[in-house]
């Protein structure tokens, strides 16, 4: 089963008990992701590539403008340090309100995330959907790093991951998260913590891996691939 997440497929209400459900929805049905639905070896694929150097974000207070420092790793390695791009491994570690840069805008608008979460735009409004997902502007194909309107200056997440960064997606946060969704009245009537859980896990924006635990995979991110840390605190 790959752990990538996918768009496009109902909601799943009432598979949290059944085996086609487990089977379908990345990470498993249950509140801890088990290693019989985790797909290692995907993701040591994905984060394990050849690299000279590695690097991951993580995030947990929601705040966009970290896409900034994400894009000037990059760039600072690329152009700066001379490192050839596809021998660089970044990852966005996101977890708590941050999770929500990993959900596709049905997710977005069906829970309500921005109001739920209390995810507010520049002008203190309620962010209504994942807005950070692609350019706000047509990009050009300069090679200028300097160029604001090239994509070296450009931060949504299609951009970055174009440019090799890994976003991935913590299972037990998507849990926690449902759950308090529903406690709230966010969720569609008849819907319970699990069936919220698996819709949001199947409605991930493209190419996000889900992972048991943020926590522990940026523990083995460090430990096993060498990854250096970076925590944005705002």
């Amino acid at each position: 089963m790959k752990r990538f997440a996918f768009i496009g497929t109902a909601a799943f209400a009432g598979l949290g008990s059944t085996v086609a459900g487990a089977q379908q929805v990345p990470g498993g049905t249950r509140f801890v992701e088990t290693r019989a639905d985790f797909d290692e070896a995907e993701f040591a694929r994905v984060v394990g590539r050849p690299a000279d150097i590695r690097q991951l974000f993580e995030a947990i207070s929601f705040h966009p403008p970290m896409f900034g420092n994400v894009r000037n790793t990059l760039n600072g390695l690329t152009f700066g340090f001379g490192y050839a791009p596809d021998r660089i491994a970044v990852a966005i570690c996101p977890h708590g309100p941050s999770s929500s840069y990993g959900f596709s805008d049905y997710v977005w608008q069906k829970y309500k995330i921005g109001e739920a979460f209390k995810l507010k735009d520049v002008q203190g409004n309620s962010v209504t959907s994942n807005v950070f997902l692609k350019p706000d502007h047509p990009l050009n194909d300069s090679k200028d790093p300097s160029e604001p309107r090239g994509i070296f200056q450009d931060t949504s997440i299609e951009t970055l991951q174009k440019r090799g960064v890994v976003f991935t997606t913590c299972h037990t946060a998507v849990e926690e998260q449902a759950h308090t969704l529903v406690r709230d009245g966010f969720a569609p009537a008849g819907m319970g913590p699990q069936d919220v859980a698996n819709d949001i896990l199947t409605h991930l924006i493209p190419g996000s891996v889900v992972v048991p635990s943020m926590v522990g995979a940026i523990a083995v991110m460090q430990a096993r691939y060498q990854y250096t840390y970076v925590t944005l605190t705002y």
